[in-house]
């Protein structure tokens, strides 16, 4: 059966990988609403099925359990699409203070994986990456512009996806896809399960008198609500899929503005309930970061998007506290 999409020009089959996890289930819901035939490959590792449940019975849904390291997993989940949404990864920056190799396996490894099942299938036109601001390490200049550079990663985690970006870059110059990346600031929203947010949150439910933060609560970065994020990718989306020259391109998405540790900690306060909560700073390392590789400092520079007529509705306070809302209200469900 053939779905038409709306907005998705000329493409109606389309592929994401890691849809089970936080932003992928929102772009899946938004691209199930524009009536495309959506494929979803997820481990669960991170994700989980709850997030997808209101589509598994639609025809135009399905949903394969699968691990992306497996080369065979990937030729199965890309036939038959035409855009392949990737999102598949491991989003804990910090887990490579323990073990590097998860970033070299669950990122780079998976997004070869994905373009050589690209190559092969004759049938994916479109490779859409969901790349991070941490590409960028520590820059000189903020706002900070696509066009930025040198890149210089200051975590595992930011080399493996400045890694993935060239490897999409490569494969779309030498095999005829096209791509696109979005190299993305702090995303926040319902269904996230890692982050500073949650961590607060959990904390304060064990101790709603004292909350532990990592750093000198200096460390300050944009955040973007999470269906600002994927209103950003579709509108970014629609502008490339007219421009047929273009074989890759690149966006930064984030908000506005910026906002500091500290002031997220006395938003995740205020939205508990909580009074004369005191904050107890470890100081850090390196300068006051929370860990090592931890950018201390983020602002990307969105003109690229804004010249598209795309804006976000939230800044960057707004975003999380909505997120804070979010999330009590799912924990206090479970």
């Amino acid at each position: 059966m053939n779905h038409g999409s709306v907005g998705l020009k000329g493409f109606s089959r389309v592929l994401v990988t890691g849809g089970a996890g936080f932003i992928g289930s929102h772009l899946v819901d938004r691209l199930m609403r524009m009536d495309c035939f959506v494929k979803v490959v997820d481990n669960l590792s991170g994700g989980s099925l709850d997030n997808v449940k209101v589509w598994v019975d639609s025809e135009r849904f399905e949903f394969v359990r699968g691990d992306l390291k497996d080369l065979g997993v990937a030729e199965r989940v890309v036939d038959g699409v035409e855009v392949v949404f990737h999102l598949a990864a491991n989003p804990e920056v910090r887990v490579a203070e323990v073990d590097p190799s998860v970033h070299f396996r669950e990122n780079l490894l998976t997004t070869f994986n994905v373009l050589e099942a690209v190559r092969k299938s004759g049938t994916v036109g479109l490779v859409v990456f969901f790349s991070s601001s941490t590409v960028y390490g520590e820059p000189a200049v903020f706002p900070t512009c696509e066009d930025y550079g040198p890149v210089l990663p200051i975590s595992v985690y930011g080399a493996s996806k400045l890694g993935c970006e060239g490897l999409i870059c490569a494969f779309c110059h030498t095999f005829g896809v096209r791509g696109l990346v979005f190299r993305l600031a702090n995303v926040v929203g319902g269904r996230s399960g890692h982050g500073v947010i949650i961590d607060f949150v959990r904390k304060l439910r064990e101790n709603p008198r004292e909350l532990e933060i990592l750093g000198d609560g200096s460390q300050s970065k944009s955040y973007l609500y999470v269906e600002d994020c994927v209103d950003a990718v579709l509108h970014a989306l629609k502008r490339f899929l007219d421009d047929e020259k273009k074989k890759v391109e690149v966006y930064n998405v984030g908000s506005l503005d910026k906002v500091d540790v500290r002031r997220i900690a006395e938003i995740v306060g205020e939205e508990m309930g909580l009074e004369g909560l005191e904050f107890r700073f470890t100081g850090g390392v390196d300068g006051g970061r929370g860990w090592r590789g931890d950018v201390k400092m983020m602002l990307l520079s969105v003109d690229k998007l804004l010249s598209l007529g795309w804006r976000p509705r939230f800044n960057s306070e707004e975003a999380v506290r909505l997120s804070c809302r979010e999330l009590l209200r799912s924990i206090d469900k479970a």
